[in-house]
C-alpha cells in the first residue's frame, strides 16, 4: 500500500464513492452517499443540541438499525464518543458498561429501557427511546465535517477480560479511520460491491463492516437474523458479494441448502472470531466457487492484525498470515527478542491500529499495552496479546495457543470471572469455575464447575443465569463437585479442573 496516509477524522469516511451510489440498505429504504452525509450530519447536530461536552460518552443498545449505522460517524462530527453495546447483553452487563463508561446518553428502545432498572441507569445518564431518537434523525440543522484531532477518542468498545467485568477499549478517530482503510484494502473492495453485515455493531470487526464499506464507496446491507436461511436469503435478494461470519455461523451456512444463483454472487468470504476448519473451509470452496475466502486473525485491542491471501489458503490452510496494512507484527521472546523460524513466541502488535488503551483502567493498560520491542520499526507502545504464535521460514504466522484465560465461543470472548460471579450471585453454589472445552461447532463450549449449597438443583441454576447472563455466556455443561481442587496456595486449582475436563 506504500507508505502509511495521514489519517482523517472517522466522519470523513462518508463520500468517498459517487455520492449519488448506494451506501446504505436497511429497513428503511436506500440512501445514498449525498443522503448518508446529510443524515450523519443531522444526527450529530441533534446530539450537539442536547448540550453535551465535548468528549461525552452516547451509548446505544440497539440491534441494527439506521440510528445504529449512522452513530459512529454522527458521534465522531460531534465530538462524541460512541459506546455500541451489543443487544444481546441484558441488564446487568448493560448497567456495568453505562456506569463504567459514564455515558450521558442512552439511546435504546422502549422494551429495552423498560428492561432496565432505576437503578441500572447512572445519575446523569439520560435514556432516549424511539420518539426521541426519531427526533434527533430528522434534525433540521447540519454538522458540517469535523476538524478533530484524529488521536481524539472515537469510540468505547467493550471487550471481555480473563478476569473481572468487560473492559473499554478507547479507539481514536485514527484506529478507526485508518483500519476502514486497511481493510477495504487488502480486502480489494471495490463501488460494485455489497456487504452484507451480519455481526454485532458492538464488535470491532462489526463496526469495520460499515466503515470499510463506505471507504471504498460500496454498498452496506445491515442484517439482524435468526436463522442462517435470513443470510441466504438476503445473499439472494440483495446480490450481496461479501459476507463475514463466525464459525459457527459458517458451519450451519454450508450445511444448508444454498440457490445457485446466491451462492453465486459471493465474491469474498471473511472470518471473525476464531479460526475457521480446514473440513469447513473445502466445503466453503466447494458451495462458493466463485469466492475469494479470507482467513484472519485479531484482536480488539489493534482491531485486526493478520491474513492470509485467499491464493495461499490451499497450501498454507493452517496460516493466519501475514500483517494488514498500517501492522507490523513481531513474534518475540520473553527479553523482547525476535525469535527464530518455527520458534513459538509472543505475538506483538505495533503501528498506528494499537488501540488508546483500556478506559479508566491504568492497570490493565499496563499490563496489555507496552513499549514496543526494540527492533521495531514503529516503536512507541505495542499491543502484547499474550498468544502464542510460530513463524516459518517464508514468513507466514501460525497460531499456537492463547495464554490468558478468555473462553472463546461462537466468536465471543467470554471472561470466565464474570459467569462464575453470575453462579455465586445465585445462592445455589458456593463456588464455581467456568472453562472453555473445546468444541468442534463452537470453538469452546462453556463448562460450569461448581460446589453446591445444600442439594444441587441443576433446573434452579440454569433459570437463574438464563436470568443474569446473555445466551452466548450460558453454559453447556455444569459439573457439580463435592469439593473443588486447591493449589499449595489454597486458591481452587483451575489448572487441574482443566486437564480433567480434557482429558
Amino acid at each position: 500500500m506504500g507508505p502509511d496516509p495521514k489519517p482523517r477524522p472517522l466522519d470523513h469516511l462518508p463520500g468517498c464513492g459517487d455520492p449519488a451510489a448506494v451506501a446504505l440498505i436497511d429497513r428503511d429504504g436506500l440512501l445514498d452517499f449525498a443522503g448518508l452525509e446529510a443524515a450523519a450530519g443531522a444526527l450529530a447536530a441533534g446530539l450537539a443540541a442536547r448540550g453535551l461536552a465535548q468528549g461525552s460518552r452516547v451509548a446505544s443498545w440497539l440491534p441494527k438499525t439506521r440510528m445504529t449505522s449512522l452513530l459512529p460517524l454522527a458521534c465522531a462530527r460531534a465530538g462524541l464518543v460512541h459506546v455500541p453495546i451489543n443487544p444481546l447483553l441484558k441488564r446487568l452487563q448493560v448497567a456495568h458498561i453505562l456506569a463504567d463508561s459514564g455515558a450521558e446518553l442512552l439511546i435504546s428502545g422502549e422494551a429495552r429501557l423498560a428492561s432496565l432498572e432505576e437503578r441500572d441507569v447512572p445519575d446523569g445518564c439520560t435514556p432516549v427511546d424511539d420518539a426521541q431518537g426519531r427526533d434527533l434523525l430528522a434534525f433540521a440543522d447540519r454538522l458540517p465535517p469535523s476538524s478533530a484531532n484524529t488521536d481524539d477518542l472515537a469510540a468505547l468498545l467493550y471487550t471481555s477480560g480473563s478476569t473481572g467485568r468487560p473492559k473499554g477499549v478507547m479507539l481514536s478517530h485514527a484506529n478507526m479511520w485508518l483500519g476502514a482503510i486497511s481493510v477495504a484494502h487488502y480486502l480489494r473492495l471495490t463501488t460494485a460491491d455489497r456487504v452484507l453485515a451480519v455481526l454485532p455493531y458492538s464488535f470491532d470487526y462489526g463496526q469495520n463492516q460499515l466503515l470499510s464499506t463506505w471507504a471504498a464507496g460500496a454498498s452496506v446491507v445491515p442484517l439482524d437474523f435468526l436463522a442462517p436461511r435470513d443470510v441466504i436469503r438476503s445473499v439472494g435478494e440483495h446480490k450481496i458479494t461479501t459476507l463475514a461470519g463466525v464459525p459457527p455461523l459458517w458451519v450451519q451456512l454450508i450445511e444448508a441448502p444454498w440457490p445457485p444463483e446466491a451462492a453465486l454472487t459471493l465474491r469474498r468470504l471473511t472470518n471473525s472470531g476464531g479460526k475457521l476448519p480446514p473440513s469447513v473451509i473445502r466445503r466453503m470452496r466447494e458451495l462458493f466457487p466463485a469466492a475469494d475466502i479470507y482467513s484472519m486473525y485479531g484482536l480488539t485491542e489493534a482491531f485486526r492484525s493478520t491474513f492470509l491471501e485467499p491464493a495461499l489458503l490451499d497450501t498454507h490452510m493452517e496460516s493466519m498470515g501475514t500483517a494488514i496494512p498500517f501492522a507490523e507484527i513481531m513474534v518475540v521472546r520473553p527479553d523482547g527478542s525476535v525469535t527464530d523460524p518455527g520458534e513459538e513466541g509472543e505475538l506483538v502488535h505495533t503501528g498506528p491500529l494499537v488501540a488508546k488503551g483500556y478506559w479508566q483502567d491504568p492497570v490493565r493498560t499496563a499490563e496489555r499495552f507496552k513499549p514496543a520491542p526494540p527492533s521495531s520499526r514503529y516503536g512507541g507502545i505495542a499491543v502484547w496479546s499474550g498468544d502464542a504464535v510460530k513463524r516459518d521460514a517464508d514468513g507466514l504466522l501460525y497460531f499456537v495457543g492463547r495464554a490468558d484465560g478468555m473462553i472463546k465461543s461462537a466468536g465471543n470472548r467470554i471472561s470466565p470471572t464474570e459467569i462464575e460471579e453470575a453462579a455465586i450471585a445465585t445462592g445455589l453454589v458456593a463456588e464455581a469455575v467456568a472453562l472453555g472445552a473445546p468444541d468442534p461447532l463452537l470453538g469452546q463450549a462453556i463448562a460450569l464447575i461448581v460446589r453446591a449449597v445444600g442439594e444441587p438443583d441443576e433446573a434452579e441454576l440454569r433459570a437463574k443465569l438464563r436470568r443474569t447472563l446473555p445466551n452466548f455466556m450460558q453454559p453447556q455443561a455444569i459439573l457439580w463437585r463435592d469439593e473443588l481442587p486447591r493449589s499449595p496456595n489454597g486458591k481452587i486449582d483451575r489448572n487441574r479442573l482443566e486437564q480433567e475436563l480434557t482429558a
